[in-house]
């Protein structure tokens, strides 16, 4: 069964979200790059869920990792990313946006709950972004990750063979 009707385009974002409002159901938001996934984003994305009724994910474009994280970065293809994190059953949609930072993002997708992992706190994520969350009467939650489990550490692990 295809997973891609739960991959969103900017212009579809607004009736899908109006979609979830007329049903009652709590949007939780999250954003990231999503490079390699690994059993760190998977409880990341499983335990999001758990907060509301739908789950979307803003997957940060290829250029918009490259600034991130430097040249050699990401490894997957934005439309490969998006796409296997549309297969997971824990994920309701998916929007790739251009930007480094997901403050416009968020003020269109208007999140009940934006979720951050657990190396922010509301006092260190991006200001911008904060506003835009709670600017649309969301809340903000911290979700801990599993130590030792990261796209990086991975990458370190395969160049080292």
């Amino acid at each position: 069964m295809s997973t891609t009707h739960k991959l969103l385009t900017p212009s579809q974002l607004s009736a899908w979200r109006e979609s979830l409002r007329l049903t009652g159901k709590r949007l939780v938001v999250t954003n990231g790059c999503f490079d390699l996934l690994h059993v760190g984003h998977v409880h990341y994305l499983e335990e999001a869920r758990s907060l509301g009724d739908a789950l979307l994910i803003g997957v940060n474009a290829d250029a918009s990792v490259r600034q991130l994280k430097g040249p050699e970065r990401p490894l997957n293809t934005e439309q490969d990313r998006a796409r296997v994190l549309a297969a997971l059953d824990c994920v309701d949609g998916v929007l790739v946006f251009p930007e480094v930072r997901a403050d416009r993002f968020l003020a269109e997708s208007q999140p009940d709950i934006y979720v951050k992992g657990g190396d922010y706190t509301l006092e260190t994520i991006n200001p911008d972004e904060r506003r835009a969350v709670e600017g649309g009467g969301g809340k903000i939650a911290f979700i801990k990750f599993v130590e030792g489990k990261s796209t990086t550490g991975l990458i370190s692990k395969i160049q080292r063979l």
